[in-house]
């Protein structure tokens, strides 16, 4: 079977990071499983350089967009390298293969009048690269939640593609195939977005010169989203390239779940006005999350350095941390703390030491050579009857594009191959001379677990088959899906070896007095840039030492502010009355807070920390004049104080019987 499996083409604004990478290491796995299946994949990701963003951030660089992005897509590509990514192209807006592509399409579409020139009038966010009409904004700026940043009035000749022609038979397609939007609840969405009525777009602009031209008038130039789009046959040969022919439609677009509207209305309409096939699948993941709440991006400032993460730890504990943290369609959080964690656990001890252990009793009981089997027991059959359940199960949600799910899947594998060692217990059987065969069984059966979690491992982790394949006889056993339910393939008196630890453990202690002299330089460092001093707890963890050498290496210490700044803030008992924990946000509750007669709704981010009842009924402190922001939807009205450390959060109460108003001061 063909496969064809893309990822969003990404903004070469800065360097990659974390938040960015959980798409392309998830649609690698996936495309890595399909080789191991047999099937035709090819894999694509690539870079978006055509934006008004590239433009504005390579001027503040001093430089021209073009050796900007050069030097950003060169990080991109080693980041991927580094991360294991087994794309087959990678694709870039700014190459002649695809702006002939976009070139041919936008006239094919003009043509055939679904595009025409008019005049356009609205509100532009640029980091959102989106026009808004007035009534979509909130408080005059930016609605996206993620973003809320300003944007600007343009007055501009453009050419506009015909949506609204197609909204209709865009809307059937989308009803009469189920599975082309996924999960379902960005299918309903978009089906209530196209319900609520499609604008024609805007797909060209004249005030800047970067990007493709219209062929026909060009003073234009295409607008991004069009032009970013078509990469996606672009880079296959369109319209007659073999790679087309072979490949499209793809099998799945894999994308963030911010931008399914353009994937899912957009693109789908323009191949309909092409009258191409639609692609079979768009799946809209999930965010990652710092731990103190909010989507990791650039534009937040809170990402850690990602090519120090790999070298820290290495690229499979990185990619089995991502792919398992972000629940089907859910949000996920990323820390550095709970990354070192699932190491331990999961890795070091779970599938590790299964590894190490089990091999080093082959060494120890029959002199590092694989014995001949006897016969099984209850025990060898209920194995391998899970090894077929198990790969069966893993193959299924990797189809859904749920790799939190297949991981789970495999780790009941690895906790039964665990269990099976304490079942067995050949450090017993060792000591009978009647009991050898058994033994034989038992160490034979270890083996075979360690090659068929190899193969379960070898699309999301590929550097498991790597270190396991020279210490089973440097025999290439993990190549093919298919025998991850095969056995007696290890040849009795194959010669193997314990080796290193696949994962070895880290050691918690010693790492933080490593991490606590990086700490001291870091606040030396701080101090030498700003001229302030601070005291600073050097008992630190990993998440909080990439914190802080963010801050030594990127942010000074905020500056002294005068009574009168700090007067300007607002400071009010409040009592809550009510309080629910936000839909489909793991960390955000709502309360309905009383002040001084005042009802207000907030929204904060300590559900993690506080079920809704335990805050009934006590008295809090606000930040009363915030400037109300909307999140998840809901407009909060100020914020609640609460001191937290080392993952632990304590929001602020009053003990007295103050009353509700009341200010602090």
């Amino acid at each position: 079977m063909k496969y064809y499996i893309t990822t969003p083409i990404y903004y070469p604004n800065s360097s990659p990071h974390i938040g960015t990478a959980y798409t392309t290491i998830a649609a690698d796995a996936m495309a890595r499983l399909r080789r191991m299946k047999g099937d035709d994949v090819y894999f694509l990701t690539g870079t978006d350089e055509n934006a008004q963003k590239i433009v504005r951030t390579a001027e503040n660089a001093g430089m021209d967009p073009l050796t900007y992005v050069d030097g950003i897509v060169d990080k991109f590509k080693e980041f991927w390298r580094l991360l294991d990514i087994s794309n087959d192209d990678f694709v870039r807006t700014t190459e002649e293969r695809h702006a002939k592509v976009v070139q041919q399409i936008f006239t094919m579409l003009y043509e055939k009048s679904d595009i025409y020139k008019s005049e356009y009038e609205g509100w532009y966010c640029t980091p959102c690269e989106t026009f808004w009409t007035e009534n979509k904004l909130v408080d005059g700026k930016c609605p996206n939640p993620d973003c809320g940043r300003n944007v600007e009035l343009l007055k501009e000749e453009s050419y506009f593609f015909r949506m609204s022609k197609y909204s209709g038979r865009l809307l059937q397609y989308i009803q009469d195939h189920p599975d082309f939007i996924q999960p379902t609840s960005r299918r309903n969405e978009m089906i209530r977005f196209i319900e609520g009525g499609l604008e024609d777009l805007c797909v060209s602009r004249t005030t800047f010169q970067w990007g493709i031209k219209v062929p026909f008038d060009p003073k234009h130039v295409v607008y991004v989203w069009l032009d970013a789009l078509i990469n996606y046959i672009s880079a296959l040969g369109y319209p007659d390239g073999e790679k087309y022919k072979t490949y499209w439609p793809a099998s799945v677009h894999l994308v963030g779940k911010d931008i399914v509207r353009f994937h899912t209305i957009i693109w789908p309409i323009i191949l309909m006005a092409l009258d191409l096939p639609l692609p079979e699948k768009v799946f809209g993941h999930g965010w990652f999350l710092s731990k103190e709440g909010g989507k990791i991006s650039k534009s937040r400032g809170n990402v850690q350095d990602s090519f120090q993460l790999i070298q820290r730890y290495g690229a499979d504990p990185i990619r089995y941390f991502l792919l398992r943290e972000l629940q089907y369609g859910m949000d996920g959080t990323f820390s550095e703390d709970d990354l070192v964690e699932k190491l331990n656990s999961d890795l070091a001890n779970d599938l590790g030491n299964f590894v190490s252990r089990t091999l080093a009793m082959v060494v120890k009981y029959r002199n590092g050579i694989v014995p001949e089997p006897g016969e099984d027991t209850d025990l060898e059959r209920e194995i391998r009857d899970l090894s077929s359940k198990v790969k069966q199960g893993t193959e299924e949600k990797m189809l859904a594009c749920d790799t939190a799910a297949a991981l789970e899947v495999i780790w009941q594998f690895v906790s039964r191959c665990n269990k099976y060692v304490d079942e067995t217990a050949p450090w017993n059987l060792a000591k009978s001379e009647d009991n050898q065969d058994r033994l034989d069984t038992v160490l034979y059966t270890f083996m075979e677990c360690i090659r068929i979690l190899g193969i379960l491992c070898a699309p999301f982790m590929p550097g498991v088959p790597r270190k396991i394949k020279p210490l089973l006889g440097d025999t290439d056993f993990f190549k093919d899906w298919e025998q991850a339910d095969s056995w007696n393939v290890i040849q009795p008196g194959t010669a193997i070896r314990k080796g290193e630890a696949i994962f070895p453990r880290i050691d918690v202690s010693a790492y933080l007095e490593q991490v606590n002299s990086e700490m001291e330089r870091c606040v030396t460092q701080v101090q030498g840039n700003t001229g302030h001093q601070q005291e600073v707890n050097l008992e630190v963890s990993p998440s909080q030492l990439g914190n802080l050498q963010q801050m030594a290496e990127m942010v000074p210490l905020k500056e002294e502010i005068s009574i009168e700044e700090f007067a300007k803030m607002d400071f009010r008992v409040v009592k809550v009355l009510q309080a629910e924990k936000v839909e489909k946000a793991d960390k955000l509750l709502k309360l309905e807070v009383e002040m001084g007669g005042e009802r207000r709704t907030i929204v904060s981010g300590i559900a993690q920390h506080y079920s809704p009842e335990a805050l009934v009924g006590k008295k809090v402190i606000l930040v009363a004049n915030l400037k109300p922001a909307k999140l998840r939807g809901i407009m909060s009205q100020g914020m609640i104080l609460a001191a937290s450390q080392d993952g632990e959060l304590e929001v602020l109460t009053v003990q007295k019987d103050l009353p509700t108003g009341a200010q602090v001061k």
